[in-house]
């Protein structure tokens, strides 16, 4: 007997087709939607580039008259506040009169938050909060800017089998195999921006882009973490904390170096830790920093876990988030851009 979807699947799955939309629909969050009428999915949408339209107002586009008396996933609390650029979600999920909304989580939005779900309410349409771990994880950058005041913040780095980043000199090699940089190239193209530092700037001449086949387009913003000018094209931060400042940054690539890495790491602003391990010995050179290494990883549970974990031909790779990131309480923030 087929075993019918739960309302958790449903917005998972609305949450995976949200990806589609990052990072290219900044400055609004990715959202996805889904609108189900009697098992099927009749209409579908993400937030498409430049934030207009609402991943909402594309699936009712496409769903019509099917979504009077269906149900309605999103991944966040449909918009209830006045644009320019369009009528709210709520008014138009009101007026498609759908029997029942399942929403992935409230928005932290002040001027949205509740607004949503009251309006709903008010159209006669059942509305149920249902926090789901794929679609927080789906919208943790804008989270981030909303409650936090900066960008979520990846630290990627690739270490040898002996705790080492680079050999050290000036020196510069590959430590992973294509497959592992295709990965990284994957996830750089879901950032807003990339940074690296200084030393790994100057000594590397990095291009920080995006080499997949149709996704160059996705390359994000370069950053270089350093007190000396940079050439046109990249912006240089002057302090870790610089990054509160970052307009339309919601997801943050930091790619090291070590002098990077560590301070990232010592002031608090790493959310998420991606660590490529690669099968090879280099017996010397610039050590990753000691709050990578596997031991010290899971003796920190109370601020670590591990997200994922898998191989990538000959390398292991690993996705820790920070507990405390995760949290986002209280939803307060003065960060509030125009949506």
């Amino acid at each position: 007997m087929p075993i019918s979807p739960t309302d958790d699947d449903w917005l998972a799955a609305t949450a995976r087709l949200a990806a589609r939309g990052r990072p290219l629909s900044r400055p609004n969050p990715a959202v996805g939607c889904l609108i189900v009428s009697q098992g099927r999915i009749v209409g579908r949408g993400w937030t498409q580039p430049g934030g207009r339209p609402h991943a909402e107002a594309t699936a009712l586009a496409e769903a019509g008259d099917r979504t009077r008396g269906a149900t309605v996933y999103v991944t966040l609390e449909p918009c209830a506040h006045a644009s320019a650029r369009g009528p709210t979600c709520a008014e138009l999920l009101a007026e498609a009169a759908p029997a029942r909304v399942v929403i992935g989580g409230a928005d932290p939005d002040r001027r949205t938050a509740g607004a949503g779900l009251a309006r709903l309410r008010a159209a006669g349409i059942k509305v149920d909060v249902m926090p789901c771990a794929a679609a927080a994880a789906s919208l943790r950058g804008y989270h981030a800017m909303r409650t936090l005041g900066r960008p979520h913040v990846t630290l990627k780095l690739a270490v040898s089998a002996d705790g080492f980043i680079s050999p050290g000199h000036g020196e510069t090699r590959w430590l992973t195999s294509m497959a592992a940089r295709a990965h990284v190239h994957a996830h750089r193209a879901f950032a807003d921006a990339i940074l690296v530092g200084g030393a790994t700037w100057r000594t590397d001449s990095p291009r920080l882009d995006v080499r997949l086949r149709g996704l160059a387009e996705r390359s994000p913003r370069r950053l270089v973490l350093t007190q000396r000018d940079v050439p046109p094209g990249v912006t240089p931060l002057r302090a870790p904390r610089d990054i509160f400042a970052l307009d339309g940054v919601q997801y943050l690539y930091l790619e090291g170096g070590a002098s990077a890495a560590a301070v990232f790491m010592a002031e608090r602003l790493v959310d998420r830790l991606e660590i490529y391990r690669a099968p090879v010995m280099l017996g010397a050179g610039i050590a990753a920093p000691d709050e990578i290494a596997p031991l010290s990883l899971a003796d920190a549970e109370a601020r670590w876990h591990l997200a994922e974990r898998r191989m990538l031909g000959p390398d292991s790779f690993e996705a820790w988030d920070c507990v405390q990131s995760d949290r986002h309480e209280g939803w307060e923030s003065a960060c509030s851009p125009e949506l």
